[in-house]
Protein backbone atom coordinates (compact mmCIF):
# COMPACT_ATOMS: atom_id res chain seq x y z
CA UNK A 1 0.00 0.00 0.00
CA UNK A 2 1.04 3.43 -0.79
CA UNK A 3 1.45 5.52 2.90
CA UNK A 4 -1.05 8.51 2.06
CA UNK A 5 0.59 11.29 3.74
CA UNK A 6 -0.50 15.17 3.91
CA UNK A 7 2.14 18.42 5.60
CA UNK A 8 1.41 18.21 9.11
CA UNK A 9 0.03 21.72 8.80
CA UNK A 10 -3.14 19.94 7.50
CA UNK A 11 -3.68 17.06 9.55
CA UNK A 12 -3.45 16.74 13.09
CA UNK A 13 -1.58 13.47 15.21
CA UNK A 14 -4.40 11.42 16.34
CA UNK A 15 -4.53 10.85 20.24
CA UNK A 16 -3.62 7.75 21.97
CA UNK A 17 -7.43 7.07 23.12
CA UNK A 18 -8.75 7.20 19.57
CA UNK A 19 -6.16 5.30 18.02
CA UNK A 20 -6.70 2.33 20.82
CA UNK A 21 -10.81 2.85 20.27
CA UNK A 22 -10.26 2.03 16.20
CA UNK A 23 -7.58 -0.61 17.10
CA UNK A 24 -10.29 -2.44 19.09
CA UNK A 25 -10.32 -5.73 21.28
CA UNK A 26 -6.79 -7.21 21.48
CA UNK A 27 -5.16 -10.32 23.20
CA UNK A 28 -1.89 -9.05 23.98
CA UNK A 29 -1.41 -7.16 27.40
CA UNK A 30 -3.07 -3.48 27.33
CA UNK A 31 0.23 -2.15 28.53
CA UNK A 32 1.97 -3.47 25.51
CA UNK A 33 -0.57 -2.02 23.21
CA UNK A 34 -0.33 1.16 24.68
CA UNK A 35 2.99 1.49 24.78
CA UNK A 36 3.15 0.34 20.90
CA UNK A 37 0.56 2.89 19.93
CA UNK A 38 2.59 5.78 22.10
CA UNK A 39 5.94 5.10 20.15
CA UNK A 40 4.31 5.01 16.89
CA UNK A 41 2.73 7.81 17.67
CA UNK A 42 5.96 9.78 18.67
CA UNK A 43 7.59 8.72 15.58
CA UNK A 44 4.96 10.57 13.26
CA UNK A 45 5.75 13.49 15.33
CA UNK A 46 9.06 13.44 14.17
CA UNK A 47 8.41 13.35 10.76
CA UNK A 48 7.88 15.73 8.43
CA UNK A 49 4.45 14.36 7.12
CA UNK A 50 1.49 13.37 8.81
CA UNK A 51 0.32 10.12 7.59
CA UNK A 52 -4.30 9.65 7.27
CA UNK A 53 -5.07 7.94 10.23
CA UNK A 54 -6.36 4.73 9.02
CA UNK A 55 -3.20 4.23 7.63
CA UNK A 56 -1.99 4.53 10.96
CA UNK A 57 -4.17 2.29 12.46
CA UNK A 58 -3.70 -0.28 9.90
CA UNK A 59 0.04 -0.17 10.34
CA UNK A 60 -0.52 -0.81 14.11
CA UNK A 61 -2.59 -3.64 13.54
CA UNK A 62 0.12 -4.92 11.43
CA UNK A 63 2.45 -4.53 14.14
CA UNK A 64 0.60 -5.77 16.92
CA UNK A 65 0.78 -9.09 14.93
CA UNK A 66 4.30 -9.29 14.63
CA UNK A 67 4.36 -8.09 18.00
CA UNK A 68 2.20 -11.27 18.90
CA UNK A 69 4.04 -13.98 17.06
CA UNK A 70 7.36 -12.93 18.57
CA UNK A 71 5.67 -14.55 21.76
CA UNK A 72 6.75 -17.95 23.13
CA UNK A 73 4.20 -20.42 21.79
CA UNK A 74 3.80 -24.02 20.41
CA UNK A 75 4.57 -25.12 16.83
CA UNK A 76 4.58 -27.42 14.60
CA UNK A 77 8.24 -29.20 13.11
CA UNK A 78 7.61 -30.10 9.99
CA UNK A 79 11.37 -29.29 8.41
CA UNK A 80 12.84 -32.95 9.20
CA UNK A 81 15.10 -31.99 11.64
CA UNK A 82 14.25 -33.59 14.84
CA UNK A 83 16.37 -31.79 17.36
CA UNK A 84 16.51 -28.26 16.03
CA UNK A 85 18.03 -25.69 18.03
CA UNK A 86 15.67 -23.10 16.68
CA UNK A 87 12.41 -24.64 18.05
CA UNK A 88 13.85 -25.46 21.34
CA UNK A 89 15.28 -28.98 20.51
CA UNK A 90 14.09 -31.99 22.07
CA UNK A 91 10.42 -32.00 23.21
CA UNK A 92 9.81 -33.12 26.62
CA UNK A 93 8.20 -36.54 27.80
CA UNK A 94 4.78 -36.46 29.35
CA UNK A 95 6.10 -37.55 32.74
CA UNK A 96 8.70 -34.60 32.39
CA UNK A 97 5.50 -32.61 31.52
CA UNK A 98 3.62 -33.62 34.36
CA UNK A 99 6.77 -33.08 36.55
CA UNK A 100 7.09 -29.82 35.39
CA UNK A 101 3.55 -28.97 36.41
CA UNK A 102 3.57 -31.03 40.27
CA UNK A 103 7.11 -29.20 40.64
CA UNK A 104 5.80 -25.54 39.83
CA UNK A 105 2.75 -25.22 41.01
CA UNK A 106 3.61 -25.28 44.15
CA UNK A 107 6.01 -25.59 47.31
CA UNK A 108 8.59 -28.55 46.28
CA UNK A 109 12.11 -30.25 48.93
CA UNK A 110 14.25 -28.65 46.46
CA UNK A 111 16.62 -27.74 49.05
CA UNK A 112 14.50 -29.59 51.88
CA UNK A 113 15.77 -32.48 53.66
CA UNK A 114 12.66 -34.54 54.85
CA UNK A 115 14.31 -37.04 56.83
CA UNK A 116 15.88 -34.10 58.90
CA UNK A 117 13.45 -31.61 58.79
CA UNK A 118 16.64 -29.50 58.05
CA UNK A 119 18.18 -27.48 55.07
CA UNK A 120 18.98 -30.22 52.26
CA UNK A 121 21.31 -30.61 49.31
CA UNK A 122 19.85 -29.48 45.69
CA UNK A 123 19.70 -31.78 43.54
CA UNK A 124 20.63 -34.88 45.53
CA UNK A 125 18.55 -37.84 43.67
CA UNK A 126 19.70 -36.06 40.03
CA UNK A 127 23.48 -36.16 40.99
CA UNK A 128 23.54 -39.88 42.04
CA UNK A 129 21.09 -41.12 39.25
CA UNK A 130 23.45 -39.49 36.69
CA UNK A 131 26.34 -40.58 38.07
CA UNK A 132 25.31 -44.22 37.99
CA UNK A 133 23.89 -43.58 34.28
CA UNK A 134 26.87 -42.13 33.59
CA UNK A 135 29.31 -45.01 35.14
CA UNK A 136 30.75 -42.23 37.10
CA UNK A 137 31.88 -41.42 40.51
CA UNK A 138 29.78 -38.33 40.69
CA UNK A 139 28.00 -35.76 38.76
CA UNK A 140 26.01 -32.57 38.58
CA UNK A 141 24.23 -30.10 36.52
CA UNK A 142 24.35 -26.78 35.60
CA UNK A 143 22.12 -24.81 32.85
CA UNK A 144 23.92 -25.64 29.50
CA UNK A 145 26.96 -27.41 28.17
CA UNK A 146 28.55 -24.57 27.32
CA UNK A 147 28.41 -23.13 30.72
CA UNK A 148 29.85 -26.72 31.68
CA UNK A 149 32.78 -25.93 29.88
CA UNK A 150 33.02 -22.37 31.31
CA UNK A 151 32.80 -23.40 34.73
CA UNK A 152 35.25 -26.60 34.48
CA UNK A 153 37.86 -23.98 32.73
CA UNK A 154 37.34 -21.62 35.27
CA UNK A 155 38.73 -23.94 37.80
CA UNK A 156 41.49 -25.60 36.39
CA UNK A 157 42.69 -22.85 34.72
CA UNK A 158 41.47 -19.83 36.23
CA UNK A 159 40.90 -19.67 39.48
CA UNK A 160 43.56 -22.26 40.54
CA UNK A 161 45.92 -21.32 38.83
CA UNK A 162 45.78 -17.78 40.86
CA UNK A 163 45.88 -20.36 44.43
CA UNK A 164 49.48 -21.27 43.16
CA UNK A 165 52.34 -19.91 43.88
CA UNK A 166 52.51 -18.72 40.18
CA UNK A 167 49.45 -17.99 37.74
CA UNK A 168 50.88 -18.96 34.98
CA UNK A 169 49.47 -22.22 35.01
CA UNK A 170 46.62 -21.38 33.02
CA UNK A 171 46.96 -23.09 29.48
CA UNK A 172 43.91 -24.95 28.05
CA UNK A 173 45.72 -27.71 25.12
CA UNK A 174 42.83 -28.13 22.44
CA UNK A 175 43.48 -29.63 19.20
CA UNK A 176 42.95 -27.06 16.35
CA UNK A 177 40.83 -29.84 14.76
CA UNK A 178 38.40 -29.25 17.72
CA UNK A 179 37.85 -25.67 17.81
CA UNK A 180 34.36 -25.79 16.69
CA UNK A 181 31.36 -23.16 16.33
CA UNK A 182 28.53 -23.81 18.08
CA UNK A 183 25.27 -22.05 17.17
CA UNK A 184 24.58 -18.63 17.44
CA UNK A 185 28.38 -18.02 16.51
CA UNK A 186 29.89 -18.79 19.24
CA UNK A 187 33.36 -20.65 19.28
CA UNK A 188 35.09 -22.97 21.52
CA UNK A 189 38.16 -21.23 21.62
CA UNK A 190 36.21 -17.86 22.62
CA UNK A 191 34.37 -19.46 25.32
CA UNK A 192 37.83 -20.85 26.62
CA UNK A 193 39.22 -17.10 26.63
CA UNK A 194 36.50 -15.59 27.56
CA UNK A 195 36.96 -17.54 31.15
CA UNK A 196 40.50 -15.13 31.21
CA UNK A 197 41.96 -18.80 30.64
CA UNK A 198 45.11 -19.21 27.30
CA UNK A 199 43.79 -21.20 24.56
CA UNK A 200 46.81 -23.70 23.61
CA UNK A 201 46.31 -24.82 19.99
CA UNK A 202 48.13 -28.10 19.06
CA UNK A 203 48.50 -30.00 15.89
CA UNK A 204 46.70 -29.22 12.23
CA UNK A 205 43.32 -28.60 11.38
CA UNK A 206 42.93 -32.05 9.83
CA UNK A 207 46.18 -33.86 12.34
CA UNK A 208 46.85 -33.52 15.73
CA UNK A 209 48.82 -36.39 16.76
CA UNK A 210 49.48 -38.11 20.46
CA UNK A 211 53.35 -36.18 20.13
CA UNK A 212 51.59 -32.72 19.53
CA UNK A 213 50.07 -33.41 23.11
CA UNK A 214 53.40 -34.47 24.47
CA UNK A 215 55.07 -31.25 23.25
CA UNK A 216 52.32 -29.00 24.44
CA UNK A 217 52.13 -29.94 27.87
CA UNK A 218 54.20 -27.66 30.34
CA UNK A 219 54.80 -25.97 33.16
CA UNK A 220 51.80 -24.12 32.16
CA UNK A 221 49.26 -26.06 31.31
CA UNK A 222 46.22 -26.04 33.45
CA UNK A 223 44.33 -28.92 31.57
CA UNK A 224 43.46 -30.80 28.18
CA UNK A 225 40.41 -30.46 26.68
CA UNK A 226 38.88 -32.71 23.85
CA UNK A 227 35.62 -31.63 21.83
CA UNK A 228 33.77 -34.02 20.11
CA UNK A 229 32.92 -32.63 16.55
CA UNK A 230 29.29 -33.76 16.59
CA UNK A 231 28.33 -30.96 14.19
CA UNK A 232 30.46 -31.61 11.52
CA UNK A 233 32.65 -33.98 10.10
CA UNK A 234 36.36 -34.58 8.63
CA UNK A 235 37.41 -36.92 5.91
CA UNK A 236 40.56 -37.67 3.99
CA UNK A 237 44.29 -37.37 5.38
CA UNK A 238 42.61 -36.49 9.16
CA UNK A 239 44.18 -37.95 12.04
CA UNK A 240 43.12 -37.45 15.83
CA UNK A 241 44.76 -39.53 18.67
CA UNK A 242 41.71 -41.67 21.08
CA UNK A 243 40.03 -40.50 24.04
CA UNK A 244 42.43 -43.91 26.09
CA UNK A 245 45.47 -42.57 24.93
CA UNK A 246 45.19 -39.16 25.85
CA UNK A 247 43.59 -39.96 29.49
CA UNK A 248 46.74 -41.86 29.59
CA UNK A 249 49.49 -38.83 28.57
CA UNK A 250 47.18 -36.70 30.93
CA UNK A 251 47.65 -38.89 33.94
CA UNK A 252 51.66 -39.67 33.54
CA UNK A 253 51.79 -35.64 33.04
CA UNK A 254 49.39 -35.12 36.22
CA UNK A 255 47.39 -32.92 34.49
CA UNK A 256 43.81 -33.19 34.19
CA UNK A 257 42.01 -34.27 31.30
CA UNK A 258 38.57 -33.19 30.14
CA UNK A 259 35.92 -34.82 27.08
CA UNK A 260 33.36 -32.05 25.91
CA UNK A 261 31.20 -35.04 24.04
CA UNK A 262 28.32 -32.26 23.43
CA UNK A 263 25.01 -34.68 21.90
CA UNK A 264 23.96 -36.49 25.43
CA UNK A 265 23.69 -39.66 23.60
CA UNK A 266 23.42 -42.39 26.73
CA UNK A 267 22.63 -45.49 24.47
CA UNK A 268 24.01 -46.79 20.97
CA UNK A 269 23.19 -44.09 18.36
CA UNK A 270 23.08 -47.07 16.25
CA UNK A 271 19.44 -48.34 16.97
CA UNK A 272 18.73 -45.27 14.59
CA UNK A 273 19.68 -47.50 11.41
CA UNK A 274 22.85 -45.35 11.35
CA UNK A 275 26.48 -46.26 10.93
CA UNK A 276 27.37 -43.25 12.73
CA UNK A 277 28.35 -43.98 16.70
CA UNK A 278 27.98 -41.24 19.22
CA UNK A 279 30.53 -41.60 21.81
CA UNK A 280 29.25 -41.83 25.46
CA UNK A 281 29.81 -40.23 28.66
CA UNK A 282 30.39 -44.12 30.02
CA UNK A 283 32.91 -44.70 27.20
CA UNK A 284 34.61 -41.77 27.85
CA UNK A 285 34.88 -42.09 31.77
CA UNK A 286 35.78 -45.60 30.99
CA UNK A 287 38.94 -44.52 28.38
CA UNK A 288 40.39 -42.69 31.16
CA UNK A 289 38.95 -39.25 31.36
CA UNK A 290 38.67 -37.08 34.24
CA UNK A 291 35.15 -35.20 33.87
CA UNK A 292 32.84 -35.11 30.36
CA UNK A 293 29.80 -32.37 29.80
CA UNK A 294 26.97 -32.94 27.79
CA UNK A 295 24.30 -31.59 26.87
CA UNK A 296 20.55 -32.50 28.52
CA UNK A 297 18.54 -31.22 25.43
CA UNK A 298 19.96 -33.38 22.83
CA UNK A 299 20.45 -36.61 22.29
CA UNK A 300 19.51 -37.34 25.97
CA UNK A 301 15.93 -35.93 25.13
CA UNK A 302 15.85 -33.82 28.29
CA UNK A 303 15.25 -29.82 29.15
CA UNK A 304 18.23 -27.16 28.57
CA UNK A 305 21.38 -28.35 31.02
CA UNK A 306 24.84 -29.12 30.96
CA UNK A 307 25.71 -32.79 32.73
CA UNK A 308 29.07 -32.75 34.37
CA UNK A 309 30.18 -36.31 35.29
CA UNK A 310 33.20 -38.07 36.31
CA UNK A 311 35.65 -38.30 39.22
CA UNK A 312 34.01 -37.11 42.93
CA UNK A 313 36.85 -34.49 43.73
CA UNK A 314 36.76 -32.60 40.36
CA UNK A 315 33.42 -32.82 40.53
CA UNK A 316 32.75 -31.60 44.45
CA UNK A 317 35.42 -29.00 43.56
CA UNK A 318 33.09 -27.63 40.68
CA UNK A 319 30.41 -27.48 43.14
CA UNK A 320 32.31 -25.30 45.58
CA UNK A 321 33.40 -22.77 42.85
CA UNK A 322 31.58 -19.13 43.37
CA UNK A 323 30.27 -19.54 39.84
CA UNK A 324 28.48 -22.86 40.17
CA UNK A 325 25.68 -21.22 42.23
CA UNK A 326 25.08 -18.40 38.65
CA UNK A 327 25.31 -21.27 36.64
CA UNK A 328 22.98 -23.41 38.38
CA UNK A 329 19.55 -24.92 37.28
CA UNK A 330 15.97 -23.63 38.85
CA UNK A 331 13.24 -26.39 39.87
CA UNK A 332 11.34 -26.39 36.39
CA UNK A 333 14.54 -28.18 34.94
CA UNK A 334 15.28 -30.72 37.40
CA UNK A 335 11.81 -31.71 37.51
CA UNK A 336 11.70 -32.09 33.73
CA UNK A 337 15.53 -33.74 33.61
CA UNK A 338 14.77 -36.03 36.79
CA UNK A 339 11.45 -37.55 34.76
CA UNK A 340 13.61 -38.23 32.16
CA UNK A 341 16.70 -39.64 33.73
CA UNK A 342 14.28 -42.15 35.19
CA UNK A 343 13.15 -43.12 31.74
CA UNK A 344 16.67 -43.90 31.26
CA UNK A 345 17.42 -45.94 33.81
CA UNK A 346 14.42 -47.90 33.52
CA UNK A 347 15.46 -48.58 29.94
CA UNK A 348 11.92 -46.75 28.91
CA UNK A 349 13.33 -44.14 26.86
CA UNK A 350 11.83 -44.95 23.41
CA UNK A 351 8.79 -43.06 25.39
CA UNK A 352 11.21 -39.67 24.94
CA UNK A 353 9.70 -38.11 21.72
CA UNK A 354 13.07 -37.10 20.46
CA UNK A 355 14.38 -40.99 20.45
CA UNK A 356 10.92 -41.91 19.35
CA UNK A 357 11.02 -39.51 15.98
CA UNK A 358 14.28 -41.06 15.30
CA UNK A 359 13.03 -44.64 15.57
CA UNK A 360 10.06 -44.49 13.67
CA UNK A 361 9.31 -46.67 10.57
CA UNK A 362 8.85 -45.27 7.48
CA UNK A 363 6.09 -47.68 7.30
CA UNK A 364 4.04 -45.78 9.76
CA UNK A 365 4.91 -42.82 8.59
CA UNK A 366 3.64 -43.14 5.05
CA UNK A 367 0.58 -44.63 6.65
CA UNK A 368 0.12 -41.46 8.50
CA UNK A 369 0.87 -39.45 5.29
CA UNK A 370 -1.89 -41.21 3.28
CA UNK A 371 -4.47 -40.32 5.72
CA UNK A 372 -3.40 -36.50 5.69
CA UNK A 373 -3.46 -36.80 2.24
CA UNK A 374 -7.02 -38.45 2.02
CA UNK A 375 -7.90 -35.48 4.56
CA UNK A 376 -6.86 -32.91 1.99
CA UNK A 377 -8.46 -34.67 -1.40
CA UNK A 378 -10.66 -31.96 -1.75
CA UNK A 379 -8.57 -29.02 -1.83
CA UNK A 380 -8.02 -26.75 -4.80
CA UNK A 381 -3.97 -27.75 -4.92
CA UNK A 382 -1.93 -31.10 -5.97
CA UNK A 383 -0.78 -33.04 -3.18
CA UNK A 384 1.35 -35.76 -3.31
CA UNK A 385 3.27 -38.56 -0.62
CA UNK A 386 7.51 -37.60 -0.91
CA UNK A 387 10.37 -39.72 0.81
CA UNK A 388 12.88 -37.45 1.86
CA UNK A 389 16.15 -38.00 4.31
CA UNK A 390 15.42 -36.32 7.80
CA UNK A 391 18.38 -35.53 10.15
CA UNK A 392 18.88 -35.92 14.21
CA UNK A 393 20.19 -31.97 14.19
CA UNK A 394 21.18 -30.35 17.38
CA UNK A 395 24.89 -30.90 16.18
CA UNK A 396 24.84 -34.02 16.34
CA UNK A 397 25.05 -37.43 13.96
CA UNK A 398 26.62 -35.06 11.31
CA UNK A 399 27.01 -37.86 8.74
CA UNK A 400 23.66 -39.10 9.64
CA UNK A 401 20.46 -39.26 7.40
CA UNK A 402 17.15 -40.85 8.14
CA UNK A 403 14.88 -42.07 5.37
CA UNK A 404 11.40 -40.30 5.84
CA UNK A 405 8.27 -39.69 4.24
CA UNK A 406 6.86 -35.90 3.32
CA UNK A 407 3.80 -34.52 2.47
CA UNK A 408 4.28 -32.33 -0.86
CA UNK A 409 2.11 -29.79 -1.92
CA UNK A 410 1.69 -27.47 -5.01
CA UNK A 411 -1.06 -24.72 -4.47
CA UNK A 412 -3.42 -23.77 -7.38
CA UNK A 413 -4.00 -20.38 -5.84
CA UNK A 414 -1.02 -19.15 -4.53
CA UNK A 415 2.68 -19.97 -4.88
CA UNK A 416 4.30 -22.26 -2.57
CA UNK A 417 5.79 -19.41 -0.24
CA UNK A 418 2.28 -17.84 0.05
CA UNK A 419 1.22 -20.87 1.48
CA UNK A 420 4.12 -21.39 3.88
CA UNK A 421 3.56 -17.70 4.76
CA UNK A 422 0.26 -18.55 5.36
CA UNK A 423 0.72 -22.00 7.47
CA UNK A 424 3.53 -19.60 9.46
CA UNK A 425 0.37 -17.33 10.68
CA UNK A 426 -1.87 -20.59 11.90
CA UNK A 427 -2.43 -21.34 15.25
CA UNK A 428 -0.22 -23.39 16.32
CA UNK A 429 2.16 -21.96 13.39
CA UNK A 430 3.34 -25.22 11.19
CA UNK A 431 6.64 -24.75 9.70
CA UNK A 432 8.16 -26.60 6.19
CA UNK A 433 10.21 -25.88 3.73
CA UNK A 434 10.26 -25.09 -0.27
CA UNK A 435 12.07 -27.63 -2.58
CA UNK A 436 11.50 -28.02 -6.14
CA UNK A 437 9.02 -25.88 -6.41
CA UNK A 438 6.90 -27.41 -3.63
CA UNK A 439 5.59 -26.95 -0.34
CA UNK A 440 6.98 -29.93 2.01
CA UNK A 441 6.52 -31.45 5.33
CA UNK A 442 8.35 -34.22 6.60
CA UNK A 443 6.27 -36.22 9.22
CA UNK A 444 9.54 -37.45 10.81
CA UNK A 445 9.26 -34.30 13.02
CA UNK A 446 5.81 -33.98 13.49
CA UNK A 447 4.02 -35.75 16.54
CA UNK A 448 1.12 -38.20 15.52
CA UNK A 449 -0.79 -36.68 17.29
CA UNK A 450 -0.40 -33.15 15.97
CA UNK A 451 -1.49 -34.66 11.91
CA UNK A 452 -5.26 -33.39 12.34
CA UNK A 453 -4.06 -29.79 13.20
CA UNK A 454 -1.84 -30.17 10.13
CA UNK A 455 -5.15 -31.04 8.20
CA UNK A 456 -7.04 -28.05 9.44
CA UNK A 457 -4.32 -25.23 8.79
CA UNK A 458 -3.61 -26.31 5.52
CA UNK A 459 -7.79 -26.70 4.71
CA UNK A 460 -7.89 -22.62 6.75
CA UNK A 461 -4.81 -21.84 4.60
CA UNK A 462 -6.69 -22.64 1.27
CA UNK A 463 -9.48 -20.78 2.05
CA UNK A 464 -8.08 -17.29 2.43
Amino acid sequence: MRERVKPRSGRKIPAVNKVLDALGECDLPRPLVVDLVRRRLSKIRSDSEIPEFEWTVERLHRSLELFRASRLQPLINGTGIVLHTNFGRAPLTPEAMRAVAEIGSGYSNLEYDLATGERGHRAAYIENALALLCGAEAATVINNCAAAVVLIVHHFAVRNGRARATSSKNEVIVSRGELVQIGGGFRIGEIIEATGAILHEIGATNKTTLDDYKRAIGPRSAMVLKVHRSNFVMSGFVESPSTAAIAALARKKRIPFVEDLGSGAVGWTERFNVAEHEPMPSEALKAGADLVCFSGDKLFGGPQAGIIAGKKRFVTALKREPLFRALRCDKLCFAALQATIDLHLNRASAKIPAIALLQVSEEELRNRAAAIKTGLIDLPLQIAVGRSMARPGGGTLPKSTISSVTIEILPKHCSPVELAARLRSAAPPIIGYIANDRFKLDLRTILPHQDDAVVDAIRAACTK
